[in-house]
């Protein structure tokens, strides 16, 4: 796997941008508090900040690396990273995305996070901590089957999590 920090041109602000061909820009809170999709960004930045952040894509998966640290998420559009993910690429192509996805988000790797971070004043993973993780893993078919498995319990969860709205015949998340 390749892991590597995000970063942030400085001063953000200067880097902010409306224009259409900004680059979007992941933070914390486009995460979606339902599901493992980041599909859309409320800021964007200009193209020439790129230099100054990591550049993800669909199918890379990110990390948060600070305060909830240990959420992955997997990438449903082009953007830039700041340095409170991680990306996590699957270069080799060891992994299915959706069940890497849910095997980096247990409890047993938050504990591993949790205790590889501890010693700092302020809990944060970097590249090397999260590198040193240990998982095992199944075969590539049985990844696959896991995956799809978590991913559509995930989506039932999500489901009837939802409430039913009788104004509208429809629903709402809370």
């Amino acid at each position: 796997m390749q892991i590597e920090r995000g970063g942030s041109p400085r001063p953000i602000d200067d880097f902010i941008t409306d224009s259409p061909d900004g680059l979007n820009w992941v933070k914390i809170g486009d995460a979606p508090a339902q599901g493992n999709y980041i599909t859309k960004t409320a800021e964007k930045i200009k193209p020439e900040g790129l230099s100054k952040t990591r550049e993800v894509h669909p199918g890379d998966l990110i990390l948060s690396n600070s305060m909830s640290f240990g959420k992955p998420y997997i990438m449903g559009i082009d953007g830039c990273i700041h340095d409170g993910w991680l990306l996590i690429r699957n270069t080799y192509k060891a992994f299915d995305l959706t069940f890497l996805c849910h095997l980096l988000g247990t409890p047993q790797m938050i504990i591993q996070y949790k205790s590889l971070a501890a010693g700092s004043t302020v809990n944060n993973l970097n590249k090397e901590l999260v590198g040193n993780t240990v998982v095992t893993i199944p075969t590539i078919k049985e990844q696959r089957v896991l995956g799809q498995y978590l991913e559509t319990l995930d989506n039932l969860i999500t489901l009837h999590q939802r409430k039913p709205n009788f104004y509208t015949g429809g629903y709402y998340a809370e």
